[in-house]
């Protein structure tokens, strides 16, 4: 994999005196008379080169948004962009669902219909899927696998759609509930009817919430197993074996027991995470506890959002989070495809709090994954490169909360013996602020490597420092050379 490195060169400080802490409410004028931004770095200090601390991390890239653009395009569009991605520290791609759902070149996967059509069957109007065809996957697949990036399988458990219609004797009526090479399903694999679905000869639903109720796949049924995880040929092993896949982002968890993630696993292992759309933490822990997989971690999304967004308040930050019982298991996110499309307010962090969202995810334990729209905003790539990059570098020790209250988050990783670890300030505050906190750093001079702040003090005898945050920003520091 290529690596993006980054060089500082030395830079000779002004001396200004601007080392007090600032009240809550201070701003701390860092200009001159002209206004202008005025360096305040060490004399012949330079940046550690992060390239020399690699944590063994990685960032996830969801590669895609809801509705993506031209259709039957899109493997070749995020082929081209593997390289830049491995480049900047991503570790995994998570795709979109891959194979032909009922609505076609227009479906976005989450109505799938036949498993094993990727784009090349003439059904549902198309041959390639929204997103191409099946040798243009195979490529992007390979070109990831050379990048040295694993690719995720978006799998749809729950529900199928786009069946024909067939008598259905457990209801009464006719259902939309036959999968077969002249109904939904021409790859002639996992041919389903009636009895695959709710109610059944086995019983009437199983353990999760319905949704698609008359097509709510049955996983108790020995038939569905089969096809969906046991056999040779199953989806499990036809999509690790045969497409390459290396892991999996599950769908909708909450239709069905988590025993059923927990089988798959056990057949094919590899990554994996649930969307469990939940912001209870407690609801996130009981599933990761039961599936022994990761979560997306809704409850931290959703404190993300209450502090920055709905109640302006980073004291919500210190509430329950997967990721402070869990941190192995989390997955953080910002944005996904559903939350971008969403119409509520408080279901999705605004334009103008994400780069501080994403300071936070990208400096805290847990798993992070970026968005794709996000990163392709020219507003927000070279400022989440950094982000990745400090990631895939400092952000690795103990987490402990400096300082907490509404407009103010400072938050200290410990590092280890060869890693110096850092310290991330948020503040929300229209004034730029400074806060005396004891670092584990004793005679060190410290750099903001967010490049939020061009402040750059020293670390005292007993590590106290006081730090600078820019008004309605971030700043992540650690120790100079």
């Amino acid at each position: 994999m290529k690596k993006r490195l980054l060089f500082f060169s030395t830079i000779i400080s002004l001396s200004l005196g601007l080392n007090a802490c600032s009240g809550d409410d201070t701003a701390v004028d860092t200009t001159d008379d002209q206004g202008v931004e005025i360096p305040v770095v060490p004399e012949e200090a330079t940046a550690l080169n992060l390239e020399n601390y690699k944590n063994g991390t990685g960032v996830m890239m969801q590669t895609f948004y809801w509705d993506v653009e031209p259709r039957h395009e899109w493997w070749k569009i995020i082929n081209e962009k593997v390289e830049g991605w491995a480049e900047a520290g991503i570790d995994r791609l998570w795709l979109p669902a891959v194979s032909k759902g009922q609505s076609g070149g227009y479906s976005m996967g989450y109505d799938p219909s036949d498993y094993f059509d990727f784009g090349e069957f003439m059904q549902h109007g198309t041959i390639p899927t929204r997103f191409g065809t099946r040798s243009e996957l195979e490529t992007l697949i390979a070109n990831a696998h050379n990048n040295d990036l694993e690719v995720i399988a978006d799998i749809i458990l729950n529900h199928n759609s786009g069946g024909g219609k067939e008598f259905n004797p457990f209801r009464n009526k006719d259902t939309y509930t036959l999968f077969d090479k002249t109904a939904g399903n021409a790859s002639g694999m996992f041919d389903r009817d009636f009895n695959s679905f709710h109610p059944n000869d086995i019983h009437e639903r199983d353990e999760g919430d319905l949704f698609y109720d008359e097509q709510d796949l049955c996983h108790h049924q020995e038939y569905v197993q089969n096809w969906l995880w046991k056999d040779e040929n199953s989806v499990a092993k036809y999509y690790k074996n045969t497409m390459k896949f290396d892991g999996w982002r599950f769908d909708y968890v909450k239709g069905f027991g988590p025993w059923v993630i927990k089988e798959w696993m056990e057949s094919v292992g590899g990554f994996a995470v649930g969307e469990n759309w939940d912001g209870d933490a407690a609801v996130l822990e009981k599933w990761v506890e039961e599936t022994g997989v990761s979560a997306f971690d809704f409850a931290a999304f959703y404190k993300l959002e209450e502090a920055l967004d709905r109640h302006d308040d980073l004291t919500y930050l210190g509430r329950d989070m997967l990721r402070k019982t869990y941190p192995d298991q989390a997955v953080t996110f910002v944005a996904n495809h559903d939350t971008e499309k969403d119409t509520n307010e408080d279901n999705r962090i605004s334009s103008g709090n994400k780069m501080k969202a994403y300071a936070y995810i990208l400096t805290h334990d847990g798993y992070p994954t970026i968005f794709y729209s996000d990163y392709e905003n020219e507003g927000f790539q070279d400022e989440l490169k950094q982000l990745i990059l400090i990631h895939n570098s400092l952000a690795t020790g103990d987490v402990e909360v400096l300082y907490n209250d509404n407009d103010e988050y400072v938050m200290k990783r410990s590092g280890n013996a060869s890693n110096p670890g850092l310290i991330l300030y948020i503040n929300t505050s229209g004034n730029t602020k400074r806060r005396s906190v004891v670092t584990n750093w004793t005679g060190e001079k410290l750099m903001d490597y967010s490049f939020q702040s061009s402040h750059s003090p020293e670390t005292g005898g007993d590590g106290t420092v006081s730090i600078e945050a820019p008004g309605n920003s971030y700043s992540v520091w650690s120790i100079m050379e």
